[in-house]
């Protein structure tokens, strides 16, 4: 951590001036922090409900950035709350987390004590090595709540435009996800030198009102004058001011020099770097040597690893150091390490540094590290730059901190594994290794956004010719080729590219390829024809078959399932429902066969079957595999599968209706899609989260249709399944936005004139959106041909929740010519077929529909039964949609009391009071409309945790649902007040 003043010489801290509005957005921030830690925040300052607040200070090198967020800590320290404050350094951009480390670098290890997530975030706290980056960033957040509990926490990032992609990665998370806890976070950085996507995050903050911007200015020509004191003369003033253009930094250094007697040759001032070099000019060499070590060293700059570097111990060095500090060039930091005074000062110090010096002090630096036992990840900054040529150790080292960076840091692992293929000799005897560390930075490359990238080495890897033709050397060259192929493809299918995928991968059989390479192409090509649209699942059976028969050929139990799986999803896709069922079942019984360990080459295959039996409505099954599939993608560090699970898991749970679920495994799923940086897997998560937000929301919240927007934006023109799936999902959002005209026309992009590129086994239940779309602006003959075509298509599949749907679109059409008692009995068809399958959304769905019918065509106690049922439904699923829905079909004598009954005070209070202290503190927080995930978060608990407390809480109070137990938290609160009242009457 460096130092956060602007100073002159011999250590004087120039007070601070100009920047008074700042400092008062600062305070107001840190107040509401203060209170909310405290429990007194009230009014408008708590309606955001205590979320996190980030303050951007941009600014130029040495505008004050550092010293106002100096001032900012000291002002949070005032106010009792925890302080962590870190810095992002120029000169190690590649070591992962940086930042975020130097922050965390002296929390109280006790405040650890009891946190059940301290693995996942060990990375930061320098004890070992994460397993899932993206579970670092959930158990940052939640260990940043923890540490803001009892005080408030500021969170303080200085330099942030040096900082790792990692480092960005993480910020970007939190950006993203305030978290509920009285949280400051504050970063500077420089405009001109952000990296392009924090910057974007960071503005995209601004107009959501995440992020408060403070772009400081040059002071003014008073406060430098201020600064200058009256001692110096005001024409002299005039000239110092003119020459740093207002800049402190650059006007403190100017001082410095006029009142040292530095008169410059021409009547011009000096330049900033012209002054820094004067003042190191004067230096005896020892003293220079440890400034120049400093420099370098950066993070590594404690005062024993400088003693060592520059031979310099004992009182010499005490006493150079002692010197150094007093000049204000040097100066020590909480953690205990020597920094200069400014980061322009450093950058100057170590430019001017002779180049073999630099390699020196970092090969010094490298073996004291390894002395010390210090992991590969901490040593590869010195081992790069010291690096010059062929070293097979210090490539070694790069290799290894490569390797434990690959599931935390992945640029940081392409950029290491990039740096010892550089050194790398390119000769015969190197080829093998040269190739495996190609394919591996592709992977890396490929899961931190780098994709086109990562295509274009692994196009490189498939054409370098095989080094003989026959032998072990060859087949290990051919089985390189192939998993390049694979992985080629896959990034293809990420880049929307799946007729690239399909041809490459084709290109690849008809080489002619071992049985088991046989098996790993037609996996890739079975999961790549879905998404491309010009090659159904039809055209490419073929090659699957053959796939089948080679893993059955060679006993390959896992491969064989693996092939099952994808043909249970490309015939499930197709609509071919007997095949399908028959597939699934195969793949079903082998997976569940086999132990954990088998499976890691499976987990996609494991997406595809849970795919599969989603859409043949087998939902626990579904579920089950997916479940399995995430635990062993996410323990085996396979990142680009876990969106599929996740949204796998999340499709179910609306299907259903556990929405509150369903939204919390979507958040995740885009979280990573958007670290990988597929713009055609991001359309298809934020199309399954629009999904989730349509039956999360109630009617007129516009937050399903603007994520179902960028969902079509980031499909672009493409039409494959996942282009597909976004516009059918954006056509619902913009149907229940009350927009039937642009909901239809999204459904003819979807699908096309004849809607065939929608996907068969689903499109029964998105016809249904054009049914109703046609009824609603009077074009009734329409309707009517896309009921018979949903109801032809339901049959052919034989699914209960499409024959559901078809039932659905049916009932349209007698109740739009004024016959309730046919369109009843359709709706109350369709919700028995959904409860078969176990489709409560469905199911609730149509009986809220039906109710009013059964009202209307004299059938009352039908209505209210089916109403209740739909009712309780849709409370227990959290799924605001249909609980609006049920507000608009209530029927005559239905309401709460029918629902729960209308317990007395009396009984009110014997009910909670069975309640345990954290039952009904969880309860409370309930009520306020928090999901499981944000009680965690605020408890510091686990997810599991609080839903175990709230079924309880279920059991005790006699209730089924949130929306019921916010009630009786209601009434309790109402009562107390009553209570209240006649005691001060009486």
């Amino acid at each position: 951590m460096g130092a956060d003043g602007v100073v002159g010489g011999g250590g004087y801290r120039a007070p601070l001036l100009g920047r008074s509005v700042e400092l008062a957005r600062c305070d107001a921030l840190l107040d509401r922090a203060a209170g909310d830690a405290r429990g007194t925040t009230r009014g408008a300052e708590f309606r955001d409900g205590g979320r996190s607040r980030l303050v951007d200070i941009t600014g130029e090198a040495g505008i004050g950035k550092s010293r106002l967020l100096g001032e900012v800590c000291a002002g949070a320290r005032r106010r009792g709350m925890l302080v962590l404050r870190g810095r992002a350094t120029e000169y190690e951009r590649q070591v992962p987390f940086q930042v975020f480390t130097d922050a965390l670098a002296h929390v109280d290890p006790h405040v650890l004590d009891g946190f059940q997530e301290t693995d996942a975030v060990a990375t930061l706290l320098q004890r070992g090595s994460a397993l899932d980056r993206f579970g670092l960033h959930r158990s940052t957040a939640v260990l940043l709540a923890r540490l803001a509990a009892s005080s408030g926490l500021l969170l303080a990032l200085d330099d942030l435009h040096w900082a790792d992609s990692a480092s960005l990665e993480l910020l970007d998370h939190l950006v993203r996800h305030p978290l509920h806890a009285p949280v400051v976070l504050a970063v500077t950085r420089r405009d001109r030198q952000s990296p392009e996507s924090l910057a974007a995050r960071l503005t995209r903050g601004v107009d959501a009102g995440s992020v408060v911007r403070l772009g400081l200015r040059p002071l003014s020509a008073r406060d430098c004058a201020e600064l200058a004191g009256p001692d110096l003369p005001s024409t002299e003033t005039a000239a110092l001011y003119s020459a740093s253009e207002g800049n402190p930094f650059y006007f403190l250094t100017l001082l410095q020099a006029h009142r040292g007697g530095v008169t410059p040759e021409s009547s011009a001032p000096p330049g900033l770097g012209t002054l820094l070099l004067d003042e190191l000019s004067v230096l005896a060499p020892s003293r220079r040597g440890i400034v120049e070590a400093v420099a370098v060293l950066g993070e590594h700059a404690t005062p024993a690893m400088v003693s060592r570097v520059t031979g310099r111990s004992g009182t010499a060095f005490t006493d150079d150091v002692h010197a150094l500090t007093r000049r204000d060039l040097l100066r020590s930091t909480p953690q205990g390490l020597l920094t200069l005074r400014h980061p322009v000062v450093r950058t100057l110090v170590h430019e001017s540094t002779p180049f073999l010096r630099r390699v020196e002090i970092h090969r010094l630096a490298a073996q004291e590290l390894a002395r010390g036992g210090a992991s590969a990840a901490e040593r590869a900054h010195h081992v790069e730059q010291s690096l010059t040529s062929w070293d097979p150790e210090a490539v070694a080292v790069l290799d290894e901190a490569a390797a434990r960076t690959a599931r935390t840091a992945p640029r940081s692992c392409a950029h290491w594994l990039e740096v010892a293929l550089r050194h790398l000799p390119d000769t015969p005897e190197h080829a093998a290794r040269r190739g495996k560390l190609v394919l591996r930075r592709a992977r890396a490359l490929a899961a931190c956004g780098g994709l086109r990238e990562s295509r274009d080495l692994l196009q490189e890897l498939i054409v370098t010719p095989q080094r003989s033709p026959g032998g072990p050397a060859a087949d290990a060259d051919q089985d390189l080729r192939v998993r390049a192929v694979v992985l080629c493809a896959l990034a293809e299918r990420h880049l929307g590219r799946s007729t690239e995928a399909v041809a490459l991968l084709r290109r690849e059989l008809a080489r002619g390829p071992a049985p088991a390479h046989v098996v790993r192409l037609g996996l890739e090509l079975g999961s790549a024809a879905p998404q491309d649209s010009d090659t159904s699942y039809a055209q490419v059976r073929t090659e699957v078959e053959a796939a089948l028969a080679a893993a059955r050929s060679m006993g390959d139990e896992v491969g064989e399932a693996g092939v099952l799986a994808v043909a249970a999803l490309g015939e499930a896709y197709e609509g071919n429902m007997a095949a399908a069922h028959r597939f699934a079942r195969q793949a079903a019984a082998l997976v569940d066969s086999l132990p954990d360990n088998d499976l890691t080459a499976l987990c996609e295959p494991l997406a595809r079957l849970g795919w599969a039996e989603a859409f043949l409505e087998h939902y626990p099954d579904a579920e089950r595999h997916a479940m399995r599939g995430l635990d062993i993608a996410r323990r085996s560090g396979q990142l680009y599968v876990v969106p599929h699970l996740l949204l796998c898991l999340s499709h179910v749970r609306v299907q259903t209706c556990r929405i509150s679920s369903a939204l919390e495994l979507a958040d995740q799923a885009e979280d990573i899609a958007r670290g990988i940086g597929s713009d055609q897997l991001l359309a298809f998560v934020l199309a399954s989260k629009a999904a989730a937000l349509v039956a999360a929301c109630p009617p007129g919240d516009p937050r399903p249709l603007a994520v179902a927007e960028e969902a079509v934006a980031a499909a672009g023109t493409g039409f494959n399944w996942w282009a597909s799936t976004a516009w059918c999902i954006f056509g619902w959002a913009n149907l229940m936005a009350g927009d039937p005209v642009r909901a239809r026309e999204a459904m003819f992009q979807a699908g096309g004139p004849e809607l065939q590129r929608i996907q068969p086994s689903l499109r029964p239940l998105y016809l249904e959106i054009l049914v109703t779309s046609a009824l609603v602006t009077g074009k009734f003959e329409e309707a009517r041909g896309w009921a018979e075509r949903a109801r032809k298509e339901a049959e052919q599949l034989g699914l209960p929740m499409q024959r559901a749907s078809a039932l659905r679109s049916a009932a349209h059409l007698p109740l739009a010519q004024g016959d309730t008692a046919a369109a009843a009995d359709l709706f109350a068809e369709a919700a028995a077929e959904s409860a078969r399958c176990g489709a409560l959304f469905w199911e609730a769905h149509s009986l809220l529909l039906g109710a009013p019918l059964e009202a209307a065509a004299g059938r009352g106690r039908g209505g209210t039964h089916a109403w209740l049922r739909g009712r309780r439904l849709a409370e227990a699923g959290g799924s605001g949609m249909l609980v609006g829905l049920a507000d608009v079909t209530r029927p005559p004598g239905g309401g709460s009391e029918a629902l729960y009954g209308s317990p007395g005070r009396a009984e009110l209070a014997e009910r909670l009071a069975t309640l345990t202290v954290r039952e009904l503190e969880i309860a409370e927080l309930v009520a306020q409309g928090l999901t499981s995930q944000a009680i965690a978060d605020r408890l510091y608990v686990s997810r599991r945790t609080v839903e175990t407390h709230v079924s309880r809480a279920f059991r005790k109070t006699g209730v089924s649902s949130r929306t019921a137990l916010a009630t009786l938290m209601a009434r309790r609160r109402a009562g107390s007040r009553f209570g209240d009242t006649r005691a001060e009457q009486d």
